[in-house]
């Protein structure tokens, strides 16, 4: 066998282990990410319903928003300027008493706080409170309506893929009681229910 010949027969013999592992590394990958995320969204959860509850937002919604926008990486920032886990424009983050911006919780809680401003302004209409969260109120003025957006479209379509509602339910919490008469009383009051009580102690 000529010299030439053999250096190229394991040139070729390396090339192919190199390319190999180059391969599975590459089918690695995805699946990392997943247990990332998973990881970080499992680590958050209970942060997240807090927090949720507080403002009376689905914590799934907010899930799905941290999802498409940060895939739950606190320390994202858009080629926009939007920061952290729910993507918050500085300007956003300090109308809503955020501080440090890249704080998981301070993120949250100005985003979901964010949230819950659009879902008054916009009757709980998700594609709406989506589209304002995504382009900005401003665009939805100027559109009458959703803008017409690529960007925009496709994020809203993300996020109903988790978060399918027309409507965004706030869950309030409902309390039962019968009064002094025997007449069931249906309250979101925690006070009437605790008063209620008392009295028939």
């Amino acid at each position: 066998m000529r010299p030439k010949n053999k250096i190229f027969r394991v040139l070729s013999i390396w090339g192919l282990i190199v390319a190999f592992f180059i391969f599975f590394a590459f089918l690695a990958v995805p699946a990392l990410k997943a247990t990332n995320q998973g990881q970080l969204k499992k680590q958050l959860d209970q942060l997240i319903k807090t927090i949720a509850s507080r403002y009376k937002v689905p914590p799934e919604l907010v899930h799905s928003i941290i999802d498409v926008e940060s895939n739950y990486n606190h320390k994202a920032v858009s080629p926009k300027g939007a920061v952290g886990l729910m993507q918050l424009m500085p300007e956003t983050a300090k109308k809503y008493g955020v501080i440090d911006i890249y704080d998981p919780r301070q993120n949250i809680e100005g985003g979901v706080k964010y949230l819950k401003d659009l879902m008054k302004l916009y009757n709980r209409r998700t594609d709406f409170v989506l589209a304002a969260y995504n382009a900005g109120q401003e665009a939805i003025k100027k559109y009458g309506g959703i803008p017409p957006y690529p960007e925009t479209k496709n994020y809203i379509e993300k996020i109903k893929a988790s978060y399918p509602k027309s409507f965004i339910t706030t869950r309030t919490k409902i309390y039962k009681f019968y009064d002094d008469s025997g007449k069931l009383i249906l309250t979101n009051t925690p006070y009437l229910f605790t008063f209620s009580k008392k009295k028939g102690d």
